[in-house]
C-alpha cells in the first residue's frame, strides 16, 4: 500500500503520543512498583560509656514504644568518642548515619528521627544535616523528619523547669541550694544555659545553672552561691544521663570536681546521680516532640 507524505505527517504525532504513554510503563517495569509506606523511628542520643546511664535510655525507649506501639524503634549515638569507647568494650552502637543506612536497607520509607539532646547545638545540627541527606536519595526514604531537642521553645523551658523542680530530693529544705551541671558548648545554642538560669530563678531563687564547657561556669555559680547564704548544696546533672561528667566532673572525689571545689569552700554537697531522662516529665517533652515529627511524616 502506498503511503503519501501527508499521511506520514499525521502518523508522527500519533507515534510520539504512544511512546510517551509507554515510557512510564517501561520505567515501572525496570524499577518495580512503588515501595509500600513503611514507617520507623530513630532515637539519636549523644550517648554515654557509663553502664549506669542505661537507665535513662531504657526510660526513653519504654516511653516511645508505649506511645508508638508497633512502630520499629532504632537507636544511635551521635558521639564518635563514645561509640569508639563502647566498641573497644565489644558493644557496637550505630552512628545516626549508619542507623539510617540500615533502616534504608530494611525498606523504611518514612522515618521520624528524635534528637535526645538537651539543646539545639552542634550535635543536633549535625543530625539534621546527616539524616536529611537520606530524604529523596535514590532507593532512599521518601520522608524524613527530625524532632526538636529538649529545650527549643518557651513552653519547653517552662515544662523542663517544672519537671526538674519536681524531681529535686524531697529532703531538700528551702534554705538549701541546688546546682545544675549542664554540658556547655561553643555553639550559639549555649545561650540556653544562661536562659535556663533566668527561668529557674523565677521559680526558685536558690537553683543555679552552671556548665562544664561553656557559660555560666562554676566560678559564676560560686558567686551566686555566696550571695544565697546557703550552706548545703544539692548537685544535679542538667543532662539526659548521669554519665562521666556527672559522676566525675560533678560528683567525683578529684580535687577539681564541683563537689570537691564547693566542699573546700565550706558547703555540704549532696550529689544526685540521676539524668533528666530518668524523670518521666522530661521524657514526656521529648515524646511530644517526636509526636510532631511523626505526624509530619504523612503517608505519601
Amino acid at each position: 500500500m502506498q503511503c503519501r507524505f501527508g499521511d506520514k505527517i499525521k502518523f508522527i504525532p500519533a507515534l510520539l503520543l504512544v511512546c510517551c504513554l509507554l515510557i512510564p510503563s517501561l520505567a515501572m517495569a525496570g524499577h518495580g512498583e512503588a515501595k509500600p509506606v513503611k514507617k520507623g523511628i530513630l532515637l539519636a542520643a549523644f550517648g554515654s560509656s557509663m553502664p549506669q546511664a542505661q537507665a535513662s535510655f531504657d526510660a526513653i525507649d519504654a516511653a516511645v514504644k508505649k506511645t508508638f506501639p508497633g512502630v520499629p524503634v532504632y537507636w544511635s549515638f551521635s558521639s564518635a568518642i563514645i561509640r569508639d569507647v563502647l566498641a573497644k568494650e565489644g558493644r557496637i552502637v550505630d552512628s545516626p548515619a549508619m542507623a539510617m543506612t540500615k533502616m534504608m536497607d530494611a525498606g523504611f520509607t518514612h522515618v521520624a528521627v528524635q534528637s535526645l539532646h538537651t539543646i539545639p547545638g552542634e550535635e543536633y545540627s549535625g543530625i539534621l544535616e546527616t539524616v536529611k541527606a537520606f530524604e529523596g536519595m535514590p532507593k532512599g526514604m521518601s520522608k524524613v523528619t527530625v524532632g526538636k531537642p529538649l529545650l527549643y521553645t518557651n513552653d519547653d523551658m517552662l515544662r523542663t523547669v517544672d519537671a526538674i523542680v519536681a524531681n529535686i530530693p524531697k529532703d531538700r529544705k528551702a534554705k538549701d541550694a541546688v546546682v545544675l551541671m549542664g554540658h556547655g558548648t561553643p555553639h550559639a545554642a549555649n545561650i540556653y544555659y544562661p536562659a535556663s538560669q533566668n527561668y529557674f530563678s523565677k521559680v526558685d531563687p536558690k537553683i543555679f545553672v552552671g556548665t562544664v564547657e561553656g557559660s555560666p561556669s562554676l566560678d559564676d555559680v560560686k558567686v551566686l552561691l555566696k550571695n544565697s547564704k546557703s550552706k548545703k548544696v544539692y548537685l544535679m546533672p542538667y543532662m539526659s544521663v548521669a554519665g562521666d561528667h556527672a559522676r566525675n566532673d560533678m560528683a567525683g572525689d578529684e580535687d577539681d570536681s564541683w563537689k570537691s571545689e564547693l566542699t573546700k569552700e565550706g558547703y555540704k554537697c549532696v550529689p544526685v546521680l540521676k539524668g533528666t531522662a530518668e524523670f518521666p516529665q522530661v521524657v514526656e517533652i521529648w515524646v511530644d516532640h517526636l509526636k510532631v515529627a511523626f505526624k509530619h511524616l504523612g503517608d505519601h
